[in-house]
């Protein structure tokens, strides 16, 4: 059904749920999976003085975090029989995760939700509901 399925791999609990839902869906198909994760591309200093230097090396261990994230997914899924692609981008996730999924003509979006509701959700916001109503594409939202 679908050809093109792109993943959102985050560092919430939920990824496993992500990952047996993919498996569920591309085993024995001829499905291209894409785990992709977002990491920001600046960190506020706020109010107090801190070196450039260390915030650079945060930046440095989100992305490291970020690609040893996607690692950990893509061995998951091997080992299930799929051979999934891995993305590393940077910067607002919902802008970055609808940019990714238009520009490669994906089919599918499945994505993690915090369970947010009410009006923390207002007040947060929700990447998960930001991709979900603005996806040209269906969204899978897993709990």
């Amino acid at each position: 059904m679908f050809d093109k399925i792109m993943v959102t791999i985050d560092k919430a609990e939920i990824t496993n749920k992500l990952l047996d839902a993919t498996i569920e869906i591309a085993r024995n198909k001829q499905t291209q999976v894409t785990l992709v994760n977002v990491s920001q591309e600046y960190v506020s200093n706020g109010t107090t003085y801190v070196p450039e230097k260390f915030l650079e090396e945060i930046l440095n261990e989100m992305e490291k975090a970020s690609l040893e994230q996607l690692q950990q997914a893509k061995s998951k899924l091997k080992s299930a029989g799929i051979n999934p692609e891995t993305v590393h981008l940077k910067g607002d996730p919902a802008h970055e995760i609808l940019k990714y999924a238009g520009d490669t003509e994906q089919q599918l979006i499945i994505i993690g939700s915090r369970g947010l509701s009410g009006i923390k959700e207002m007040m947060l916001g929700s990447v998960s509901h930001k991709v979900s109503q603005l996806s040209s594409c269906p969204v899978l939202i897993v709990h």
